[in-house]
């Protein structure tokens, strides 16, 4: 049924053009779970029972929330200028909202339902209660998933930036799915059948940074024993995703400069100048506006600038990406286990300060301990996946780190406390250098230099696919039992045929 079709309801044709949000109710869970995602707009009153109102998907037709655990006599909604009353039935049903069981009237306001607020009915159906900024759409970009505005204001913004040649940076915290936004970029592009190639620039080598990127001649520097391709010249008309732009070293940014104003580079120790025809696309979770980072070079970054929304400012697309994960799960190691309600419950009220990776690392955690039989404690959960920081990190720079940001000399760094932190940190070289008080470049050259800890590069292909069959396709599992970078090892394994 076509988008068009949400449009029939008065409130809707009444609201879509006006400069005010619509309220919305979205199923996050249900025990049908083919109905997580459907919604319904509101007017200003809603009575919300068994049978009605009617909710429904973009393609699919209305039905009322029909489970026989909702009562017949209704909960009401009644939206006012400052905010929405929530009454509850008069009958036995019970009503939670984030989690506390309600009943007497409760004032939800604005700004709590501009976050998104959790409303349970019969501790079965779990609906989330919040703004729409727009009228509900299909999904048209596989990959990134979501009901919300939000989602959908993003997903219109990655097909404007595929119609246009123009480079994008993509802004977001950590875990917002800003390598999902560049590939979806990139497959909607008329460039989609040529290769993107990604480079994490935090990763790269600062002596070796121009030559990783824009290839080097015979002698060039030493042990250059012959001339090598780089990253620019292995994208050719295709996508370079620069991830992580702001840890780009000093060195390199004018030269990427150079490129993005002439669209020619010259490799190392050459003697003539190539031409690029590959499009950038960078991204970043820092700051890029202050003085450490290369501002000529932030101005040509910026043809095409697109936020991604963390993940606590839309709630409501919580629900369809836990059960993206559980049907994930059951594709990858057989029927995926039941997940109780009073969990989901708790995932859909936590304010996720690591974002959708925080999300899915912390559902691998449960699905896996559900598998074994045993009941996860939510605390455990939680405590086991750290989250990303709060605060921005400077970008790469020749200015001075943050005063109130301690940092740890590199030569006080053990082996062992290398190992432990990747251990007790899932294996995420962010949160393992967070943890040791070191910059993720500093981390990354504790990571090179670690006797024990392995490039995914140098696993054999027969010792990384026993592990990953083995893990249940938990890339979180497989990081630790093969002690390599969980980051990259998801990198590889998009690309390693058959996995």
């Amino acid at each position: 049924m076509p988008n068009s079709d949400f449009t029939l309801t008065s409130p809707l044709s009444a609201a879509a053009t006006a400069e005010r949000p619509l309220l919305a109710l979205t199923i996050a869970w249900h025990p049908e779970l083919q109905r997580v995602g459907e919604q319904f707009i509101a007017e200003r009153e809603v009575a919300l029972s068994r049978y009605l109102p009617l909710f429904r998907a973009p393609e699919t037709e209305p039905a009322g929330l029909g489970y026989a655990g909702i009562s017949r006599a209704p909960l009401r909604l009644v939206q006012d200028a400052d905010g929405v009353m929530l009454w509850p039935p008069d009958s036995r049903m019970v009503v939670e909202v984030q989690g506390q069981e309600v009943t007497v009237p409760q004032r939800l306001t604005t700004a709590q339902i501009e976050a998104g607020v959790i409303i349970g009915l019969g501790r079965t159906v779990l609906l989330c209660l919040h703004w729409m900024r727009c009228l509900p759409q299909a999904n048209q970009v596989p990959g990134l998933l979501g009901v919300g505005s939000a989602a959908i204001r993003l997903r219109a913004l990655i097909r404007q930036a595929a119609g246009t040649g123009a480079t994008v940076l993509l802004l977001g915290e950590t875990g917002t799915g800003k390598e999902v936004a560049a590939r979806a970029i990139h497959a909607l592009s008329g460039r989609a059948d040529q290769a993107m190639i990604s480079v994490n620039m935090a990763a790269l080598n600062e002596s070796l940074a121009a030559a990783d990127l824009f290839g080097a001649s015979r002698g060039a520097y030493t042990g250059a024993q012959m001339a090598r391709e780089g990253l620019f010249a292995e994208a050719e008309a295709g996508t370079l995703f620069l991830d992580e732009i702001g840890n780009a070293p000093p060195l390199v940014q004018p030269m990427l400069l150079r490129v993005l104003e002439t669209g020619e580079y010259r490799p190392l120790g050459a003697q003539r100048d190539r031409r690029s025809g590959a499009r950038l696309i960078a991204a970043t979770d820092q700051d890029l506006y202050g003085s450490g980072f290369n501002q000529a070079l932030l101005r040509r970054l910026e043809g095409f600038v697109i936020h991604l929304p963390p993940l606590r400012m839309r709630r409501e697309d919580i629900g369809v990406l836990v059960l993206q994960a559980l049907r994930a799960a059951g594709t990858a190691g057989g029927l995926a286990p039941v997940l109780p309600v009073a969990l989901v419950g708790q995932l859909l009220c936590y304010h996720w300060p690591g974002n959708v990776r925080q999300l899915q690392h912390v559902l691998g955690r449960a699905l896996l301990a559900l598998r074994m039989g045993e009941t996860p404690g939510w605390a455990e959960l939680v405590d086991a996946v750290p989250a990303a920081p709060a605060s921005v990190t400077p970008a790469a720079g020749n200015s001075s780190p943050a005063k109130s940001r301690t940092r740890t000399r590199l030569e006080d760094v053990s082996q062992h406390d290398v190992l432990q932190a990747m251990r007790e940190n899932a294996w995420c070289v962010q949160y393992a250098a967070q943890a040791l008080g070191v910059s993720r470049p500093s981390m990354y050259k504790l990571l090179e230099a670690h006797p024990a800890i392995r490039r995914v590069e140098q696993i054999a292909a027969d010792e990384l696919r026993h592990a990953w069959e083995s893990s249940a396709g938990d890339v979180d599992i497989c990081a630790a039992r093969l002690q390599t970078p969980a980051e990259a090892l998801r990198r590889h394994l998009r690309v390693v045929n058959g996995i």
